[in-house]
């Protein structure tokens, strides 16, 4: 609060000057008003503001034009001639975005892992990662020989286990044209060459989403969580199914706790065999 030293015209009081208004402080009457904002027309969350972005949506790595083209919308008019033109410029669009082979198997790549995100109920990092891992492969050549299905599918798998979000390879492949054998050459070629250095997914990344599918308590999950712990520290999930280990945690916390399940159940929503669980749950009671 700033104070102008002039009077009011009514009263010869003082005038105070507050944000965008002079009042007189002895009659209230507003002297002065002035509706422009004075400040900067533009915001910066960087730490240099000394060339701040005005126009433009923010850059996405999700698009292969990195969100930069301009798209064509859907007209509502209702004449038939406007919304055949409209439909002739959208094609004509589309075709002008992709000059080369290499951008159309780009976008086309692209549009298959939003796909994939969306059947999966991925969160929107690992769509980023996957479009980044995409790109990644194609500047080093890989798919040369190899299918684009096949990287779609192990770009999303190999996001999936680089930000520990627990989907297994059968639920990954299911929402792709992708045979197992394309999978598996792409993700080999993937942690092959780009070098990503994944490591074995935990049990315990499985434990929540298969505790919310069978409709067990939080004690019970908690303890489910220990019981992986307890795993991994005595060795029982070496060289097992991470997701079988899960079941079998859950299975044994669900009996120590009276919650109502059976091993069929378990290895249901894990995509392993009753017999998965039951190894493992034996040598937890070991």
């Amino acid at each position: 609060m700033s104070t102008t030293r002039h009077t009011c015209p009514e009263c010869d009081s003082l005038v105070r000057k507050q944000n965008r208004e002079s009042v007189c402080t002895q009659c209230g009457l507003i002297i002065a008003e002035d509706n422009l904002d004075r400040g900067p027309e533009w915001r910066s969350f960087d730490d240099d503001a000394s060339d701040p972005k005005r126009t433009g949506a923010p850059l996405t790595p999700t698009r292969h034009d990195r969100g930069l083209s301009t798209r064509i919308g859907r007209s509502r008019s209702t004449s038939p001639r406007r919304r055949r033109r409209m439909a002739r410029l959208r094609q004509q669009h589309r075709r002008s975005q992709t000059r080369t082979k290499r951008e159309r198997n780009q976008r086309n790549a692209f549009i298959d892992i939003r796909q994939h995100i969306s059947a999966l109920s991925l969160p929107k990092v690992v769509h980023e990662t996957a479009c980044k891992l995409f790109r990644q492969a194609q500047n080093a050549e890989l798919l040369q020989g190899r299918s684009i299905e096949g990287f779609t599918a192990a770009c999303v798998y190999a996001a999936c286990r680089m930000v520990s979000i627990s989907r297994t390879k059968t639920e990954v492949v299911g929402h792709t044209k992708a045979t197992d054998n394309e999978f598996d050459a792409a993700f080999k070629a993937l942690n092959r060459e780009l070098d990503i250095a994944l490591g074995p997914p935990a049990p315990a990344e499985f434990i929540p989403r298969y505790a919310s599918q069978l409709g067990l308590s939080a004690a019970t999950e908690s303890r489910a969580h220990e019981f992986a712990i307890d795993c991994r520290e005595r060795g029982i999930s070496n060289g097992k199914n991470p997701s079988g280990v899960a079941a079998a945690c859950l299975y044994t916390a669900a009996l120590e706790l009276s919650d109502e399940i059976t091993q069929k159940d378990a290895a249901s929503v894990a995509d392993v065999s009753p017999v998965t669980v039951r190894n493992t749950y034996s040598a937890l009671q070991s």
